[in-house]
């Protein structure tokens, strides 16, 4: 049964449970733990693959990888509660999911923001993340292991008038996931976002429920959502990442050279499927054209002025911390 937790009332029954719980409870030698994982990504995402061929085997000499791919375990947006419930071990998380329970990682959410991959995992490993990451573990019970490259965000449309500024993409339905955060990065851009789950965007494109959606070009091609498109339009919006998170707990419950394994397990899986998605990314723009769509660079000036200005108006920049924009632009 999923059980729809709010903001509020999460954060009071975790913290409850972190402050019951600290006291009794001591670090053991863990041996053969199942470490179960959910995500809304397919077996062939690569996020999924570097977590089945990189991940898992290195850590096999003391934890077995159960993963469930295509939300098969947990609804999208549910897992982190999931974890602090005890009831789920790992997932891939977003900074807009986290959002919705620590404001702070808003700043994360927000477009034309990172600069690239590399430039995003600098930030992950720079001295100003620890506070944010400490946050999550106390708030949550949830550790950061890594963070994950998914991609430049480009807008796919099932629609043919060509987009140059965000005042073409006024009335245009585009899915975005459900939180405030990813809502309001669709209404930055100039669309009407409308929520839809990842496993459900194939048929409302194909029905005509929405008349786009943002993701990545290798998720466009994984999901093959250039079968029920006619358009690529390359805004670059967001350089899109997914933090690997797992249970503080079970995280604690580890060996120091247990976690030290599963720490570089982790890297290493979010470094293998970065360069394999940046490959990708190099070579689908002639993929997604051999299959009949137009693919081409709007006014990106237009766009990142655009989008700047509506997160710098907005309530998301009152909660970021003080002085870390100029931090990560300093990277």
């Amino acid at each position: 049964m999923t059980i729809n937790l709010t903001r509020r009332a999460l954060l009071a029954g975790t913290t409850a449970l972190l402050l019951a719980t600290t006291m009794a409870w001591t670090p053991a030698l863990a041996e053969n733990v199942t470490l179960r994982l959910s995500s809304p990504a397919s077996a062939t995402d690569q996020r999924a693959v570097a977590l089945t061929e990189v991940f898992g085997p290195q850590i096999k000499d003391f934890a077995t990888f159960e993963p469930h791919w295509n939300a098969e375990l947990f609804k999208q947006g549910t897992e982190l509660e999931a974890i602090a419930r005890g009831n789920l071990d790992m997932a891939i998380t977003s900074a807009q999911e986290l959002a919705t329970l620590i404001p702070e990682f808003s700043i994360f959410t927000a477009g034309y923001l990172h600069r690239d991959a590399e430039h995003q995992k600098k930030v992950f490993a720079a001295d100003f993340m620890e506070p944010l990451k400490q946050k999550v573990e106390e708030t949550l019970g949830v550790k950061l292991l890594s963070v994950m490259y998914l991609g430049r965000r480009q807008l796919n449309l099932r629609t043919d008038n060509e987009v140059k500024t965000p005042a073409d993409l006024a009335g245009l339905k585009l899915r975005m996931p459900g939180t405030d955060a990813w809502q309001f990065l669709g209404k930055a851009l100039g669309a009407s976002p409308v929520p839809v789950a990842f496993t459900e965007v194939y048929t409302a494109l194909q029905t005509g429920a929405i008349d786009g959606q943002d993701n990545p070009l290798p998720t466009d091609k994984d999901a093959k959502f250039y079968e029920v498109t006619k358009q690529i339009v390359l805004t670059s919006h967001l350089v899109d990442l997914n933090y690997l998170a797992m249970s503080k707990k079970v995280f604690d419950s580890l060996t120091p050279d247990q976690q030290a394994a599963l720490q570089k397990a982790s890297d290493d899986a979010a470094e293998s499927g970065r360069q394999k998605q940046l490959a990708l990314e190099a070579e689908l723009e002639q993929f997604f054209k051999d299959q009949g769509l137009k693919v081409y660079t709007p006014d990106l000036e237009a766009f990142r002025t655009t989008v700047q200005k509506a997160y710098l108006e907005s309530e998301f920049s009152k909660s970021w911390p003080e002085g870390m924009v100029d931090k990560i632009n300093a990277l």
